[in-house]
């Protein structure tokens, strides 16, 4: 067993409705391994607490206001067990099943705890276990055919930002994260930017280039630069690259 024995199990709450914080606390009362680190009764707290507290098991709702529990994952990443506790639709719970993520579904049946609970500490002590997937895509997979981002939270620090979605310029892929262009300011996401495309509205987002999407209603024209490559010029007078392939997209959008 990798967990150190004399060390107990870090646990976080994240849930906006109290009496479903209480029932999570009285269950894992009875597990003397278990040490109950934060309660957090929004997103924002919980992002904060997940910095801080740096939990190993982080028992999350879903359906929160001004961050639900995939924005929160998004944000302080899968390195803790997650168990996720919701009135979801069966749509999100298939995808749970596919991602082998845990779940519980409200009202919480103490077997069905009990259950997920174990999975959990395997997930915890057995470090040779398949990796979790990344939080990004298990928000794709569970999110409804055809439905879009309509706003992208990013943390700096302990601190969320979050960006609408039609208030975002271009976005542009710096490695294993994106940039996000908004209102002249950038913001750092960790997040692939094909990942990003896949979330973002087609007829309002296009992939331009191999590291650039751009809102469309910022393109004002779109000029040669160069042998076979362009630029498309954004009415804050931002230049952005555009490759052959994106050229030709963005003109048959551009032109309707």
């Amino acid at each position: 067993m990798t967990q150190d024995a004399h060390r107990k199990i870090r646990a976080m709450i994240v849930d906006d409705e109290e009496l479903a914080r209480q029932v999570l606390r009285e269950f894992l009362s009875a597990h003397a391994d278990i040490e109950l680190v934060a309660e957090c009764a929004n997103g924002f707290e919980a992002v904060k607490a997940a910095a801080e507290r740096k939990p190993d098991l982080i028992f999350l709702d879903i359906q929160m206001p001004k961050l639900d529990g995939f924005e929160v994952l998004e944000l302080i990443g899968m390195d803790a067990a997650i168990i996720f506790v919701t009135a979801f639709d069966n749509h999100a719970i298939r995808a749970f099943e596919v991602h082998a993520v845990d779940y519980l579904l409200k009202p919480i049946a103490v077997y069905r705890f009990e259950a997920a609970l174990a999975r959990a500490r395997e997930r915890i002590e057995n470090k040779s276990s398949p990796a979790a997937p990344k939080a990004s895509e298990l928000a794709a997979a569970a999110r409804p055919p055809a439905q879009y981002l309509d706003r992208i939270p990013v943390r700096d620090g302990t601190s969320v930002f979050i960006i609408p979605v039609a208030k975002l310029d271009y976005a542009e892929a710096q490695d294993d994260y994106v940039a996000l262009a908004s209102q002249g300011k950038k913001h750092l996401k960790q997040q692939t930017i094909s990942s990003l495309e896949a979330a973002l509205d087609p007829s309002r987002f296009l992939r331009v280039h191999r590291s650039y999407i751009v809102n469309l209603e910022r393109v004002v024209k779109v000029e040669p630069y160069g042998k076979d490559s362009y630029v498309a010029v954004l009415n804050t007078g931002v230049q952005l690259p555009v490759s052959r392939a994106g050229y030709s997209r963005l003109r048959s959008l551009l032109d309707r």
